[in-house]
């Protein structure tokens, strides 16, 4: 392997960090992250990175100072002469204000795209963005994985006999559909009307759920009500067991409670974003080795394409 390179990570998911570096028997590279008392950020690194590839890890959920973070790695990495800088950020803030859906409101995602372009980000590494779209926002390559390749190997080895896959909403039936082609099982579509942001009114569940597993597949987990009122519903019609997957946990304000209190058996998520308050039903599984891998081959130009589930 070519050892041109250097692993930072950020203050945002370092323990994620340290298994990517693991898995690659790789040492992350010593910078200093420096908060002045008025939280303005500093980065700087302890040793040259002059002509050497930098690959920086860091998922940017709430608060901002974690995009900004990186973005302040970025420049740094870009005034010390790096040859390339690798953005990789496994899970994508503001990744689902993809478009303009109402008037005069922002399009979050275009501009952390335009802000990283600035930075001097050379690729970025993501996982389960909210829309496939984001790529096309960034005039850099960008690699999108997918959680599909823990989960759906997960799903098999709980050896249930009657598997059916279900989508919480419309927007995820594309999702949802992937991973009921690989385990050649039923699919389930939920049609859900809001009356405002993470507050879900009305949700119907489209498909035969009677006397079947049925796992609820998403990318993202907020506060949770949408998933529980979905994993509700499909038992009220007659599901023997319901459990949930998505890529990133982020488990805003009453979640965790939201879902101790609902019917759900099972919630697994990766470890894109750290668990901060444990539950007896979510599980986390780790990304490090699927992102470690895909890092090897950035570094070593070899394809990825056997990181997709399509």
């Amino acid at each position: 392997m070519n050892q041109d390179y250097v692993l930072v990570a950020g203050r945002s998911n370092p323990e994620l960090a340290k298994r990517i570096a693991e898995h690659l028997k790789k040492d992350l590279f010593p910078v200093d992250i420096l908060q002045f008392k008025d939280g303005e950020i500093q980065v700087y690194f302890n040793d040259t990175i002059r002509g050497k590839d930098v690959f920086i890890i860091q998922p940017t959920f709430s608060p901002a100072d974690n995009i900004i973070e990186l973005l302040i790695t970025i420049d740094a990495a870009k005034r010390a002469s790096a040859r390339n800088i690798i953005a990789v950020v496994p899970y994508f803030g503001y990744a689902r204000q993809d478009r303009k859906d109402k008037p005069r409101t922002s399009i979050g995602a275009k501009l952390m795209c335009n802000l990283l372009t600035a930075a001097g980000v050379s690729r970025i590494i993501t996982m389960d963005l909210h829309a496939d779209q984001i790529q096309g926002f960034i005039e850099v390559p960008v690699d999108h994985l997918f959680a599909s390749n823990v989960f759906i190997p997960y799903i098999r080895n709980l050896n249930m006999p009657d598997i059916c896959i279900a989508s919480p909403d419309t927007g995820g039936t594309k999702r949802a559909s992937t991973y009921a082609k690989a385990l050649n099982c039923d699919l389930a579509i939920g049609y859900k009307q809001r009356e405002k942001q993470n507050e879900v009114a009305s949700l119907q569940i489209i498909g035969e759920v009677k006397d079947k597993d049925v796992i609820i597949v998403d990318d993202i987990i907020d506060t949770a009500g949408t998933l529980c009122k979905a994993a509700a519903r499909i038992k009220e019609m007659g599901a023997r067991s319901v459990r949930a997957m998505c890529a990133h946990g982020l488990f805003s304000g009453s979640a965790i409670q939201n879902i101790e209190n609902s019917v759900l058996d099972e919630v697994l998520v990766t470890d894109t974003i750290p668990l901060r308050t444990p539950c007896a039903k979510i599980k986390q599984i780790s990304v490090s080795q699927l992102m470690a891998e895909v890092i090897q081959s950035v570094i070593e130009n070899t394809s990825i394409s056997t990181h997709y589930y399509v």
